[in-house]
C-alpha cells in the first residue's frame, strides 16, 4: 500500500481568502480605517516574507524588483515632504497597494492554474456583491441618490459608493477574460454568463467612471482575443442588451439620465461634475506650484481650499444602506495621475506611471507570446491586461481609499505575476505545477524566485 501523503494547500489561498473577507459589511457609520481585508492583506505580505526566509532564496527577478520597487522612490520623497503622522500613513498605504501586495501575489501564484482560482475567486465577490446590490436597487434600501435610495452599494455601504463598482468591474473583466480564453468549453461558459449577470449590477451602480473603464476594457478585450471570438461576444451582449432594455424594460429615467450625463461637461452638469472639475483644477495648480515634489504625500486636503475656486461645493452627501445622513468632505481630485502629480510631483508620477506602463508591455508581449504559440494561457493573459487598462483608465475618475483598495492591489499583483512570470517562458508557469516538493519551493521556482 501506498504511504498516505497530505497534501499542502496552494499559497494562493492566503490571497483568495483577502478577496473572501471583501464580501463583509463595512461599518455602519462610514467611519474609515483599515477593514478586515486590509489586515489580511497585511497577514499575507507576512506570510510571503516568511516563505522566503524559509526558502533562503532571492525573492524576485532583477526585473521584476525594478518594475514593482519603481513607485518607492516617488513615494518617499513625497513622505518626506508631509507632516510625520500624515505623510507616514501615506507612506504605509502607498507601499501596501503598489508594491507589497502585488509584489506578494507575484510570489504566492505559482502557475496559471493559481492565476485561474485568483480571478475566479473574484468574480464570485463580484457576483455576491452585485446581487445584493441589484436587491438593494430594487427595494429602495441602497445608498441616496437624487432623493431615492435606489443605489447600488453592495455591503461597502454609502461611505464607499465606488466600492460595489470596483468590484463587480473586476468580476466582469475576469470573467469576459475566461469566457475568451481558450479553456474547457464548460468554464467558458460559465464565465460567459457570469459576465452577463453582472451587468445588471454595474448599471445601477452608477458609476459613470466605472462604466467608461469597463466598456473600453472589455472592447480591448475583444479585439486582443481575434476577431472571431469578438464578434460572438458582441452579438450575445446585443442580444442580452435587447432583451433587457426592449422586452423587460430594464432601465429607469434616472438611469438613462445618468448615462446622458457623461457628456453633459460644458453644459449644464451637475455638482457633482463641477466639483471634480474644480478638484482638478486646484491639483494642476499644486502642481503648477511645486512641480518636481509635490505639497507632500496625503496633503492635498490641507493645499485644496487655497487653489480650489468657489464653485467647490462643501462636500457631497451621502446616507441610506443602513447609514444615517452624513456630509462627506472632499478630500481627493478623483483622479489618481493629479493625485500624484499634486502630493508627489512629477517625479513621483514618472515613477508609478512609469511601473504600470512596464507591467502593461511585459503583459502585451506576454500575450502575444501566447497567441503566436496558441499555447494555453491566453484567458490569463486576456483577463491581466484586462485589469490593467480597467484600473488605467478607471484612475482618470477616481484614486485610492475605502475597503476595495485592498482589490486593486491584488489586481496589480496577479497583472504583474502575468506580465513578469505567466507569459515569460511558458515551461516555468504552466498549468501543471509538477516542479518542487512543497508550496515554498514550488513558490520559488514558478514564482520567478531564484
Amino acid at each position: 500500500m501506498r504511504p498516505f501523503r497530505v497534501t499542502a494547500p496552494p499559497p494562493v489561498l492566503a490571497v483568495v481568502a483577502v478577496v473572501a473577507l471583501l464580501g463583509l459589511p463595512a461599518a455602519p457609520d462610514g467611519a474609515g480605517g483599515a477593514g478586515p481585508a486590509d489586515l489580511a492583506s497585511g497577514l499575507v505580505v507576512l506570510f510571503c516574507a516568511l516563505l522566503l526566509v524559509r526558502a533562503r532564496r532571492r525573492p524576485l527577478t532583477c526585473e521584476a524588483a525594478v518594475v514593482l520597487g519603481l513607485p518607492v522612490a516617488g513615494v518617499a520623497l513625497a513622505a518626506a515632504g508631509a507632516t510625520p503622522p500624515t505623510g507616514l500613513a501615506g507612506l504605509v498605504r502607498y507601499l501596501q497597494v503598489f508594491v507589497l501586495v502585488p509584489a506578494a501575489v507575484v510570489l504566492l501564484v505559482r502557475n496559471r492554474s493559481d492565476a485561474r482560482l485568483l480571478a475566479w475567486s473574484m468574480v464570485g465577490l463580484a457576483l455576491w456583491q452585485g446581487a445584493i446590490g441589484v436587491q438593494q436597487y430594487a427595494t429602495g434600501t441602497g445608498a441616496s441618490y437624487q432623493g431615492e435610495d435606489i443605489r447600488a452599494v453592495g455591503t461597502f455601504g454609502p461611505g464607499d459608493v465606488m466600492g460595489m463598482a470596483t468590484t463587480v468591474s473586476f468580476g466582469l473583466v475576469c470573467a469576459v477574460g475566461l469566457a475568451l480564453g481558450r479553456t474547457a468549453g464548460r468554464a467558458r461558459w460559465i464565465a460567459a454568463g457570469c459576465a452577463l449577470l453582472l451587468l445588471p449590477p454595474l448599471a445601477v451602480s452608477f458609476s459613470r467612471g466605472a462604466w467608461i473603464a469597463t466598456a473600453v476594457t472589455c472592447t480591448v478585450q475583444l479585439v486582443l482575443a481575434g476577431l472571431r471570438r469578438a464578434l460572438t461576444v458582441a452579438a450575445a451582449v446585443t442580444a442580452a442588451a435587447v432583451v433587457l432594455v426592449g422586452g423587460l424594460g430594464v432601465g429607469s429615467a434616472l438611469l438613462q439620465q445618468r448615462f446622458t450625463s457623461i457628456t453633459q461637461v460644458t453644459a449644464a452638469p451637475d455638482q457633482s461634475v463641477t466639483d471634480r472639475y474644480t478638484l482638478w483644477a486646484a491639483a494642476t495648480g499644486m502642481w503648477h506650484t511645486h512641480p518636481l515634489t509635490g505639497v507632500g504625500l496625503k496633503n492635498f486636503p490641507q493645499y485644496r481650499d487655497g487653489y480650489a475656486s468657489l464653485a467647490l461645493s462643501s462636500g457631497s452627501d451621502t446616507g441610506g444602506a443602513g447609514a444615517a445622513f452624513r456630509r462627506q468632505p472632499l478630500l481627493s481630485p478623483h483622479n489618481m495621475y493629479l493625485l500624484v502629480l499634486s502630493e508627489q510631483g512629477v517625479l513621483g508620477l514618472l515613477a508609478l506611471a512609469g511601473s504600470w506602463l512596464a507591467l502593461l508591455v511585459c503583459a502585451l508581449r506576454g500575450l502575444v507570446r501566447v497567441r503566436r504559440r496558441a499555447a494555453a494561457g491566453l484567458d490569463c493573459a486576456l483577463l491581466a491586461c484586462g485589469l490593467l487598462v480597467w484600473q488605467l483608465v478607471d484612475f482618470f475618475y477616481s484614486d485610492i481609499g475605502g475597503p476595495s483598495t485592498v482589490l486593486s492591489a491584488v489586481c496589480l499583483g496577479l497583472v504583474a505575476w502575468w506580465a513578469l512570470v505567466g507569459g515569460e517562458r511558458p515551461g516555468r508557469a504552466d498549468d501543471s505545477g509538477a516542479r518542487g516538493s512543497g508550496p515554498v519551493r514550488r513558490g520559488a521556482e514558478e514564482a520567478g524566485v531564484r
